[in-house]
């Protein structure tokens, strides 16, 4: 296991990911907007570790005060497939620049 000192946090995202998977709502609010129940579910139904991988890379490296964890993980999770990418690539561009394109 990748991240053995996160276990429990990984336990928690997997029990959020089943209960909105399992929610049976025709809309789900995420990050202040309604989207509809079933593509919430797709998107979640997608996920493979690396997205939860990022996740708990992005919330480590979060110091701003999280008022609504649950809220703040639906987020981060509903937006992983859209913004792991461009993640990951700024921050090899920040470490290694010479390789930036």
């Amino acid at each position: 296991m990748s991240h053995p000192h996160d276990q429990s946090q990984i336990d928690e995202i997997v029990d959020l990911l089943v209960e909105t998977i399992m929610c049976k709502s025709d809309k789900v609010l995420i990050a202040s907007n309604w989207y509809s129940g079933a593509l919430v579910r797709g998107k979640f139904m997608k996920l493979d570790y690396s997205h939860v991988e990022y996740v708990l890379y992005c919330l480590e490296g979060n110091t701003s005060k999280i008022k609504n964890i649950k809220k703040y993980l639906l987020a981060a999770l509903f937006n992983a497939p859209s913004t792991i990418n461009g993640y990951y690539r700024a921050e090899v561009n920040h470490d290694m620049p010479w390789l930036a394109r």
